[in-house]
């Protein structure tokens, strides 16, 4: 009897002893799973939705004229005194050359004058070309594709930038030709620049960026959209905390994406970090 008795204690110690073990592990295993399962909020830089210009365009080029030009040829044992013309800026009616016969060279308009010797050897080569450029406003002609025929028309912006140049002119589209040319199958339009510095030149190849279908809309940096096969989505900041909105896009310009729908001007969305942030989770904002 006594030793039922011992071992029936043992046994039951044993079994406490167990069941304790079993309910620490559980307690230890919560501690250490609540301990290193918290995260810190990922860090994230954000961007408020403002309006943007948003608009599409199309590239080519084009040689920049004189939107006014003369020539006068005169002979060189005609002309009375010293000869000034590089660089030189007349007015209109102001005497370019005087003449020993005193029909002098008149300029028919403002403009800055330049010269043209005429090769040894040439016919009439006693004489010399002397050219008179309004530069105040430059024309370029190019040619535009004519799928494109159905958006071009007078009063378009356009960019005019020059290897030469690290600033960008400003023109518009001037005028429009009447026919498609049946060999190259575009249409020839006339760009007026403003050259007011006189910094463009004759002669020189410019490139044309002529502007359309401009609208100002809301829209984000690219870096904050994710695309999902057709579904384009961003995670906008409320209260530290990220969701996950829909949205529907739009033009893309300067790294910019135009929003169409899902979004409001002064959203806060996720810029850059947004491969850290998942629906409903708590972000840390580190906007510098």
């Amino acid at each position: 009897m006594k030793t039922s008795t011992k071992l029936k204690s043992i046994l039951i110690i044993s079994l406490i002893i167990i069941f304790t073990i079993i309910i620490a592990r559980h307690f230890i295993g919560l501690h250490f799973k609540k301990k290193f399962s918290v995260r810190p909020a990922p860090g994230v830089i954000v961007t408020k939705v403002e309006k943007s210009l948003f608009y599409k365009s199309l590239e080519t080029f084009g040689t920049a004229i004189a939107q006014n030009s003369k020539v006068y040829r005169v002979k060189k044992d005609q002309i009375v005194g010293n000869l000034k013309i590089e660089n030189r800026f007349v007015k209109k009616d102001e005497v370019i050359i005087a003449l020993k016969n005193e029909k002098n060279v008149i300029a028919d308009f403002e403009g800055k004058l330049g010269k043209r010797e005429i090769a040894q050897g040439v016919l009439g080569s006693s004489s010399l070309i002397i050219t008179l450029d309004d530069l105040k406003k430059i024309v370029i002609d190019i040619k535009i594709p004519e799928n494109y025929v159905g958006i071009l028309k007078p009063g378009l912006k356009a960019e005019i930038t020059n290897s030469a140049f690290s600033k960008t002119f400003r023109g518009k589209v001037d005028s429009i030709s009447s026919r498609i040319d049946p060999s190259t199958r575009s249409i020839l339009a006339r760009i007026i620049v403003d050259n007011s510095n006189f910094e463009i030149i004759p002669g020189q190849l410019m490139t044309v960026k002529v502007i359309y279908n401009e609208i100002n809309q809301i829209g984000v940096p690219e870096s904050a959209v994710t695309i999902q096969g057709d579904t384009a989505f961003v995670y906008v900041i409320n209260n530290n905390v990220a969701e996950k909105r829909k949205i529907k896009i739009g033009k893309r310009n300067f790294g910019k994406v135009s929003v169409v729908s899902g979004l409001s001007r002064g959203d806060m969305v996720v810029s850059e970090g947004v491969s850290k942030v998942r629906n409903k989770s708590k972000v840390k904002i580190i906007n510098p």
